[in-house]
């Protein structure tokens, strides 16, 4: 019984885990320390792919972006020491927080026109498509 609940799973488990490196968002994505992986939304429009990462807490000094043969890396490394006096004694703790995000980029982007923008606890990447890579309007074609 349990073989036949699962015969049915096994099509789109090889499927997920042959074609994950097809993906053109695909990650490699880690998180050190005391910290969880910040959400992350990618939204696809016309002109442009837009990566928007969850990360309240931050400032936008605290982030690095890095773009290297089309993988994009956003990442961060954040120490806060907090530190608690009493009548006897003294209290401190170290609080390390850092993620690294990866995401290979399709060919269709504009690497030089990628822009951030850090508001509200949220980092916005933009991610420009180059004008080839744009849907063109239709036209009318004369018959001479």
């Amino acid at each position: 019984m349990t073989l036949v609940r699962y015969k049915n799973q096994l099509p789109g488990l090889l499927n997920n885990f042959f074609n994950a490196d097809l993906d053109p968002w695909s990650t490699d994505n880690y998180s050190d320390m005391n910290s969880t992986l910040p959400a992350v939304n990618i939204k696809e429009t016309e002109d442009d792919f837009q990566v928007s990462v969850a990360v309240p807490g931050f400032d936008k000094n605290d982030f690095n972006i890095e773009l290297d043969n089309n993988i994009l890396t956003i990442s961060s490394e954040k120490e806060v020491e907090n530190e608690v006096e009493g009548e006897k004694y003294t209290r401190r703790e170290f609080n390390y927080q850092s993620f690294k995000r990866t995401f290979t980029l399709p060919e269709l982007v504009d690497e030089e026109k990628i822009s951030a923008k850090y508001e509200n606890g949220v980092l916005n990447v933009v991610i420009p498509k180059k004008e080839e890579a744009k849907p063109k309007p239709a036209r009318q074609i004369k018959i001479k």
